[in-house]
């Protein structure tokens, strides 16, 4: 079964909120064994609603749609299918008595455009909306299945996991699911990832193998279909072994986590905190941290000493290191080495963790734009890394980022 996903919105379309629902119906579609060949997204215009639709029953056995089940006039979805179907439309009592029931509790008297979101094509299955109000529509017309969706995000999830897998699975006949396994790199880019697996990539049939890369991660997807996660198992772990024999000194994790997570899950794990020292980067590093909930149990805090007055006076850099004639300068591996280690000391953290570098758009001190120095200080020793980064102000920022915690779990791996 091929599906495709129509998202409606105009809102969509103007970049003023991101279409999540579609990321999270193609990964609950693949666990039915369901592939999805194609995503559209339309504007709440009936006529383009019209061929959109018409454009995917050329390609596609199950259309999705999502958003456009509202109550207000721009509401469209329903009212498109059911032309674009020569269905009528009908009202679906369970819904019109929720609506009805939720107005009557708030003692204010119901506005007549709410009852368009209990309507439903007429001989379709109604999918009950139990967070919401507008109910869900099931129908399958001359062999392509139509599938109708609200858009919250809190209504559509478990709409798709309690009704549309169900009514899916009921039709696609005995199709084995789809299992995947993520593979999660740092320190290495995809292309050279890419050289060191390109025969395998080249010969894959089942598994499959799909390289992901964003800033200072890569990842690797390997995906084969299966009667269950045991005979899944079975077919992948001789590829991932031997992905792991060629490039496992860059493997963090083999779940889809970032490196920012896995940094701070072993640092929980052994009961140890870090501290963070940063330059160039400018707080960079500590949002990174920070983003991730339960981070204040091994993230003791950062400082972000931005000049070399903070530098001196907050972590105890000596001026002559950092200026004058013949100083190493901020940018150096000898400041690098004391902002890690002061760092630790003065927050008593276990490990330091610095960044100093030019993050441009001009040189420093004489030194070329992109150059970092990162320095690690744990297990009683601290070692600093040169790294030459490329790109603009924020692509440096962000990579000198995930490279100063690609060193640190390159440490604590190291211990394990």
């Amino acid at each position: 079964m091929k599906a495709e996903i129509i998202a409606v919105g105009t809102e969509l379309l103007m970049g003023q909120i991101v279409n999540t629902n579609a990321q999270y119906i193609a990964k609950g579609l693949a666990d039915v064994g369901v592939g999805v060949y194609y995503q559209t997204v339309v504007g709440d215009n009936a006529s383009r609603m019209k061929e959109a639709l018409g454009i995917a029953r050329s390609r596609a056995d199950l259309i999705i749609c999502t958003g456009g089940l509202g109550p207000t006039q721009d509401d469209l979805t329903r009212d498109v299918l059911a032309e674009f179907l020569g269905r009528k439309l009908v009202m679906y009592g369970p819904s019109m008595d929720k609506i009805a029931a939720f107005f009557e509790k708030r003692g204010t008297p119901m506005v007549e455009s709410n009852a368009r979101q209990a309507l439903t094509l007429e001989g379709a299955d109604a999918l009950p909306n139990e967070t919401g109000m507008a109910v869900g529509t099931a129908v399958t017309q001359d062999g392509t299945h139509y599938i109708l969706l609200p858009g919250p995000p809190r209504e559509m999830k478990p709409m798709f996991d309690h009704a549309v897998k169900p009514w899916i699975e009921s039709r696609s006949g005995h199709v084995m699911p789809l299992f995947s396994v993520m593979l999660k790199f740092a320190g290495i880019g995809e292309s050279f990832l890419e050289n060191r697996l390109l025969d395998l990539i080249e010969a894959q049939t089942d598994p499959t193998i799909a390289p992901y890369a964003k800033e200072g991660e890569v990842a690797i997807r390997l995906t084969t279909r299966a009667a269950s996660r045991e005979a899944a198992n079975a077919k992948l772990q001789p590829l991932e072994a031997e992905i792991r024999s060629r490039v496992g000194d860059h493997l963090f994790a083999s779940e889809d986590i970032t490196l920012e997570q896995q940094v701070l899950h072993m640092l929980s794990e052994r009961g140890l905190r870090l501290a963070v020292a940063e330059s160039c980067t400018g707080g960079q590093l500590s949002d990174l941290l920070t983003a991730i909930p339960g981070s204040s149990e091994a993230f003791a805090g950062g400082v972000i000493c931005y000049t070399n007055g903070l530098k001196h006076k907050l972590l105890q850099v000596p001026m002559d290191v950092l200026e004058g004639e013949g100083a190493p300068g901020a940018v150096s591996e000898e400041t690098a080495r004391l902002l890690a280690e002061n760092v630790s000391r003065v927050t008593e953290a276990d490990f330091g963790l610095s960044i100093t570098g030019v993050a441009g758009p001009s040189e420093s001190e004489g030194k070329p734009v992109g150059l970092v120095f990162i320095g690690v200080h744990g297990y009683g020793r601290t070692e600093v890394v040169q790294v030459q980064q490329s790109g603009n102000r924020e692509t440096i920022k962000l990579r000198s980022a995930k490279s100063a915690l690609y060193h640190l779990w390159k440490l604590l791996k190291s211990q394990l």
